[in-house]
């Protein structure tokens, strides 16, 4: 009898304990994030007068802008593991493009901890987490992410929600690399004649040749601005049908920079500065930092959203994220400085990172023999990047273009933003800015120490340590992440006075020391003993390390040989050094045809796209996605 009064109840709990989960959202406002896709602050509202952004500069005007508003990564997926988690990427593993490394369980898609206590959570419709654990977060975190996720669908109208509206028309691939016919029938055909923008008044910067085709592009990505302008605009309209504007707290913000050269993938200001608008609704404006209109200088990053959101429901903040709130009950002191991450982003390896204050961007490369604009199979299908590769062959650049295109790059950046806004003057080396240069450097090294940057392992390194584990958990033990060792060496590339200390640590015990050590000999070819270290390393019993060697001696059969390996970070590695080799050799294109024979169906691993990418670089076929 009881078995059966509890079944017979059952329901009646169910919508008790559902009622008592509502109550504790019963009183707060909807959360909207409206991101879109690959876009600098190319707006009206911004100071751009070429940009044509009508609703989201009406936008602006009755709510809150924020000035300095930054990416933690130049590249989508980094980024995004940052926003729905709190945690930089480069302390999780998922810094580089893309990342199969997992997440402990304890770290959670942060709009779960909305859904917990009676939010609907929906995604329209991009997730692209950069982690194996995605499914995970996917299902923890949304009530609905797919193509038709709407906070319309959720079945109880009067039920609070948070949703994710990710608009794709800036992406890249809108604007530079779908061929124009298919940008003009797909993005441009939303547009009146009058909304077009002219390309003979596009702003080309110094860093691009002033080309006919540089300027079409120019105009086309603003193009792209404006339809997604349009989009919003309709979202806007929408709540206001639904009744819901006036409870709803709005946040506008992009991935990161503009999907052109030297934006993505760069840690500059034109890869990594970001819009970001705020509107609060005028039941909720008691939790504004300013009146409607007002502009906003604090630094922000991406990394402090998930607790911002947070403290503005006065909901906990776990522990483990590592963002500054800067809003709501929990909000903190402004921010000195922002920190980014750039890492291998498909085929392409590369590692630097940034500080990034109110005045100056200092960068650091840690690979200076490769060129920010590095070869790359995807956004090499966009014509803006054919004329690049026409002005470095020609062998006739100034110096902004030199500094983007050519090779080596500076180990250190230094530039005043305020006078430099897109980052062309290096300060580095000027003894007026000693004292702030030697500042940066500092806060660099205690960031990375700080956050655990897991970016100083190499991929077949990371993959054996994190076995059975997580990269999180795996540089939290000294055992497995000597870091200050591993940094130090790293530290030291480039820096051909401290040869004998770089040669030395070619015999470490640790993978990780030995392979910054390798890299350092690649960096400086005038280090005495350097060809015999490095070739004595291609016996390493590291991958890596080998194949380092071999890409500083271009040791083609060294290289070839990797190609063998059953483990995908090998081969990628090993056939993009191939790729980057100069001059036609029958015995790389032989090696790349063997190898996409063999990766060409092969779909078990993010990497194997890429690893096709080279082979179809080196044998200059059309790519295939």
């Amino acid at each position: 009898m009881v078995g059966v009064m509890t079944i017979a109840w059952r329901p009646f709990l169910i919508l008790f304990l559902a009622f008592l989960v509502r109550g504790e959202a019963a009183d707060q406002p909807n959360i909207l994030w409206f991101t879109a896709e690959d876009m600098s602050p190319n707006l009206g509202c911004y100071g751009d007068e070429y940009a044509h952004t009508p609703n989201l500069d009406a936008f602006a005007k009755r709510s809150v802008l924020y000035e300095n508003a930054f990416a933690t990564a130049p590249a989508c997926s980094p980024a995004r593991s940052c926003l729905i988690t709190g945690v930089y990427a480069t302390t999780m593993g998922t810094q580089r493009l893309r990342s199969d490394f997992p997440l402990p369980d304890y770290i959670v898609g942060w709009p779960s901890f909305l859904r917990k206590v009676g939010y609907y959570t929906s995604n329209n419709v991009k997730t692209d987490y950069n982690t194996s654990s995605e499914k995970r977060l996917i299902a923890e975190t949304w009530n609905d992410s797919s193509e038709e996720a709407h906070w319309r669908e959720r079945p109880d109208k009067e039920q609070p929600f948070f949703h994710v509206f990710n608009d794709m028309t800036t992406h890249q691939s809108r604007s530079m690399v779908w061929p124009h016919k298919e940008f003009v029938e797909k993005v441009q055909s939303e547009l009146t004649e009058d909304e077009k923008h002219d390309p003979a008044a596009a702003p080309v910067p110094p860093y691009y040749p002033d080309t006919p085709l540089i300027r079409k592009t120019i105009a086309r990505n603003y193009d792209c601005i404006t339809v997604m302008d349009k989009t919003f605009g309709k979202m806007l309209e929408q709540l206001e049908e639904d009744g819901v504007a006036e409870n709803t707290i709005i946040f506008f913000f992009t991935d990161h920079g503009a999907g052109l050269p030297r934006h993505k993938r760069a840690l500059y200001d034109t890869g990594m500065h970001v819009p970001l608008i705020i509107h609060f609704p005028k039941k909720w404006e008691h939790l504004a930092p300013a009146e409607p209109g007002s502009k906003m200088d604090r630094l922000v990053s991406f990394v402090d959203f998930p607790a911002t959101v947070l403290s503005l429901l006065e909901m906990d903040i776990p522990s483990y994220m590592q963002g500054l709130a800067f809003l709501g009950s929990q909000g903190m002191p402004d921010r000195e400085f922002v920190f980014g991450a750039r890492d291998r982003v498909d085929e392409v390896y590369d590692l630097a990172r940034s500080i990034r204050t109110k005045d100056y961007l200092y960068i650091r490369n840690f690979m200076p023999f490769y060129a920010w604009h590095q070869p790359s199979v995807y956004p090499d299908d966009g014509i803006v990047r054919g004329e690049i590769a026409k002005m470095v062959s020609s062998g006739e650049m100034s110096p902004e273009q030199q500094q983007y295109a050519g090779v080596p790059r500076p180990l250190e950046e230094l530039y005043k933003v305020g006078d430099d806004p897109v980052n062309l003057n290096n300060l580095i080396d000027d003894a007026s800015h000693a004292a702030i240069r030697q500042t940066m450097r500092d806060r660099l090294k205690s960031t990375i120490i700080g956050t655990r940057d897991a970016g100083f392992l190499p991929e077949d390194v990371a993959v054996q340590r994190s076995d059975g584990s997580t990269i999180f958990e795996t540089t939290a033990n000294p055992g497995k992440y000597n870091q200050d060792q591993i940094l130090s060496t790293a530290l030291m590339v480039g820096q051909e006075e401290n040869s004998e200390d770089q040669l030395s640590r070619m015999e470490n015990r640790d993978a990780a020391v030995r392979y910054w050590a390798t890299v350092g000999l690649r960096a400086s070819e005038g280090i005495e003993g350097r060809n015999k270290a490095l070739k004595k390393a291609l016996e390493d019993e590291v991958a890596s390390i080998r194949i380092e060697a071999a890409a500083a001696l271009k040791n083609i059969q060294a290289l070839e040989s990797e190609l063998e390996s059953e483990h995908p970070e090998t081969v990628l590695r090993a056939i993009r050094a191939l790729e980057l080799i100069d001059g036609e050799s029958e015995t790389i294109t032989a090696a790349a045809q063997k190898t996409l024979d063999q990766w060409r169906d092969r779909n078990d691993t993010s990497l194997a796209l890429f690893i096709r990418f080279s082979c179809f670089a080196i044998l200059g076929m059309k790519a295939e996605y």
